[in-house]
């Protein structure tokens, strides 16, 4: 029967359960990382990619309004984060979709929904059903340690791709750079809340598993990408992958 672990032991705990897991061994990131997608390619990141970090502030909008009262530092973390994400300089979405509109695709195919593949969809329920019914520390741990602690590695190995390969300037790639920054902090709380609040062997178990399930999500939407957009074009053997 599992044992409560200190705050040490929970941490390794955590990022073992997303270790190996990250969405950079998807087909998708290695041949973004090498400078092999298209501008297309890029385009359908995009184009996906804004209805899956587009609601973020939603699902924290959520969770917020679920969190005790008493955790008043996980609620600022919260409020602080929606603030960042929505009006805090300028909105992320439309960083985003200022990239995407430098690949070549539009503001207005990046808001459809219905250019999001169905992968991308459930990823995007799934932060939904996290964020309105799970424990609120639990539900911490799936959107903020699962996922957004992931950001940070992901986009250092795609960022410098952008801007040697493809060309790209400053201002076409700074929703990579401000999420290389502002992601690597707000993982860091999300950890802190969770190691703080998990204090029971339920609450910690329910945490490892949430976020091992966030990080096979986001790997599982990024393969997809790959699956929907890129196999036709690019086969897995040259990107050292098995077929």
């Amino acid at each position: 029967m599992a044992e409560l672990m200190n705050r040490d032991e929970f941490r390794t705990a955590l990022e073992n359960a997303i270790k190996g897991k990250s969405a950079n061994a998807s087909p998708f990131s290695i041949a973004w990382a090498e400078g092999k997608l298209s501008r297309q390619h890029l385009q359908r990141w995009a184009e996906n990619h804004y209805h899956y970090v587009g609601p973020f502030a939603d699902y924290l909008g959520y969770l917020y309004a679920r969190t005790p009262d008493t955790y008043t530092e996980a609620k600022d973390f919260l409020l602080a984060n929606m603030y960042e994400e929505e009006i805090g300089g300028d909105r992320h979405t439309d960083l985003l979709i200022r990239f995407a509109e430098a690949c070549g695709t539009t503001r207005e195919r990046v808001t459809n929904p219905d250019n999001m593949s169905p992968t991308t969809r459930a990823l995007q329920s799934w932060c939904y059903a996290v964020a309105m019914r799970e424990d609120p520390i639990v539900a911490v741990a799936g959107l903020v340690v699962g996922l957004e602690s992931q950001v940070p590695s992901i986009y250092r190995k795609q960022t410098p791709t952008l801007r040697e390969k493809y060309g790209f300037t400053d201002e076409e790639v700074e929703f990579f750079d401000l999420h290389i920054v502002s992601d690597e902090i707000h993982g860091e709380r999300g950890y802190q809340i969770v190691l703080e609040h998990a204090n029971t062997v339920e609450l910690q178990q329910r945490c490892l598993k949430i976020c091992e399930i966030g990080a096979q999500m986001r790997l599982l939407y990024t393969t997809a990408l790959y699956t929907d957009y890129v196999q036709q074009e690019i086969k897995l053997p040259e990107l050292g992958l098995a077929a």
